[in-house]
């Protein structure tokens, strides 16, 4: 169970400054969302959103937590929160509404995976555990989703647990890597936990445990003959192609097969050419060649462009770590927030940079489709409304505004999950969502180029707010 301390300390002072001026109960509307693609990808993944269920489920202040924060002291030594506020914190269960993008759903910049309404003090003390969750799932899965779609159809293991952020960064990693397409995990702990298939050879420490390499196959091939897969280049990778095909054949003799040879060193397309031909030589069509080697999507593509014959890919280190974009732009921004006349006021941060604008309101996504060909995905807001045939104003400024009037379908992304704090929706199985991914991924690469945009009447709002906001400030 996540406690809720799993949060920035101003999360908690900002929650108390809240309940002191008696703005806690206030309500108000928060987005999650994320500001640019990671690994200049096209698409993403939303992943995460089970465990921050779970985390939701059971929110709530234990009495260790509370006389954990009674031990804080302000800079003049005192206490930094008063007994009274902790008092308040114990009896605070949640009530909010929460609305999300399903897992496994093919997701955009500035679009709100999550929303969160319901009092002030709440959406607040959500927020860091909300992006620690999301972000990284999402960043994960999307990773996973790439590597897959160079792969090209062929499973991809994901291998990454040793080199992982830590051991909930392990089972994060191996959680969204399967949503995100991979066939299966090396992480036996995520297997259990998730339902997730695992998979895995031996390493060089079994090999080197033996005189001799033959020896070391030979027992491996005895202890092991129905899952018998050979790591072959601990010492010459050709000469343990032909110590694998060698323990291969007494295999056979006592009715077992030899399911795989593995490499994890040198030019992995030369060596998969010459492994397969020895292989096929000595009858050992069916034999896989399974590849690592701190692979990536490149990597993979280049060894396939060289003509590697690989047929299962495993993939640790840049997958569970996205080594090359290791956070994803996330970010959860106060949109609404009720005044004492209990009216919506709706609330904007400006910047200097124009992406860091925040969006006021209240927002759903609907996405528009055209006969599967074209994504065009409009931020709307709940209380303004859209019409059938809205326009758009793209997101990118690369596009001139442009009105929905040619596609045959839409639908609302943002599901209700939450209801005055409790669960309501039936969060669907780990496989039904990395079958979601898969079918949107295969839909999205169909289609031209995604456009996102506001709906005409949030926009122009949008653009009446800064003109205000700015003015005001300038004063």
């Amino acid at each position: 169970m996540i406690s809720p301390l799993l949060t920035d300390l101003y999360q908690l002072t900002m929650a108390y400054g809240y309940w002191k001026l008696n703005l806690h109960e206030r309500e108000a509307v928060f987005h999650q969302i994320f500001r640019k693609q990671p690994f200049k990808s096209h698409y993403s993944i939303a992943c995460g959103l089970a465990i921050a269920a779970e985390f939701l489920e059971n929110w709530h202040f234990a009495e260790d937590d509370l006389n954990y924060l009674a031990t804080l002291k302000a800079p003049d030594n005192g206490d930094l929160f008063t007994h009274d506020f902790l008092e308040y914190l114990k009896n605070l269960r949640l009530s909010v509404d929460i609305d999300a993008i399903p897992e496994g759903t093919v997701v955009f910049p500035h679009e709100p995976l999550l929303r969160i309404k319901g009092p002030l003090i709440q959406g607040q003390l959500l927020e860091s555990t909300l992006l620690n969750i999301i972000n990284f799932q999402t960043l994960i899965a999307t990773k996973a989703a790439r590597v897959c779609q160079a792969a090209a159809g062929d499973p991809v293991l994901e291998f990454g647990l040793r080199r992982a952020q830590g051991p909930d960064g392990a089972l994060s990693a191996s959680r969204a890597a399967y949503i995100g397409g991979c066939a299966a995990t090396s992480n036996v702990l995520a297997g259990k936990k998730y339902g997730i298939p695992v998979s895995g050879t031996h390493a060089h420490s079994w090999v080197t445990a033996f005189p001799d390499e033959m020896q070391a196959f030979s027992a491996y091939a005895k202890v092991m003959p129905h899952n018998c897969i050979l790591l072959v280049d601990t010492y010459d990778t050709l000469a343990g192609v032909r110590h694998a095909i060698e323990a291969g054949k007494k295999l056979r003799e006592n009715g077992g097969e030899l399911r795989g040879i593995r490499l994890d060193s040198g030019d992995m397309a030369m060596l998969s050419q010459k492994a397969r031909q020895m292989l096929d030589a000595a009858g050992f069509t069916q034999t896989k060649i399974i590849a690592s080697n701190s692979l990536d999507e490149y990597i993979i593509k280049k060894i396939k462009e060289n003509d590697g014959v690989i047929t299962v890919w495993g993939v640790g280190t840049h997958l569970t770590t996205a080594y090359d974009h290791p956070a994803l732009d996330g970010v959860y921004k106060l949109s609404a927030l009720k005044d004492e006349k209990d009216q919506w006021i709706y609330k904007l941060k400006l910047s200097e940079q124009i992406v860091k604008i925040s969006n006021p309101g209240i927002h759903q996504v609907r996405r528009f489709m055209r006969e599967d060909q074209k994504i065009v995905d409009v931020i709307y807001d709940l209380k303004l409304g859209i019409s059938d045939t809205p326009d758009c104003f793209p997101l990118d400024g690369a596009h001139a505004a442009i009105k929905l009037t040619d596609f045959d379908s839409s639908t609302d992304l943002l599901k209700p999950v939450f209801r005055r704090g409790k669960l309501i929706a039936q969060l669907p199985s780990i496989h039904d969502i990395r079958a979601t991914a898969k079918n949107q991924i295969e839909q999205f690469l169909q289609t031209s180029e995604p456009i996102i945009g506001l709906e005409n009447n949030l926009y122009h709002l949008k653009q009446k707010m800064i003109a205000d906001v700015s003015k005001k400030n300038n004063e």
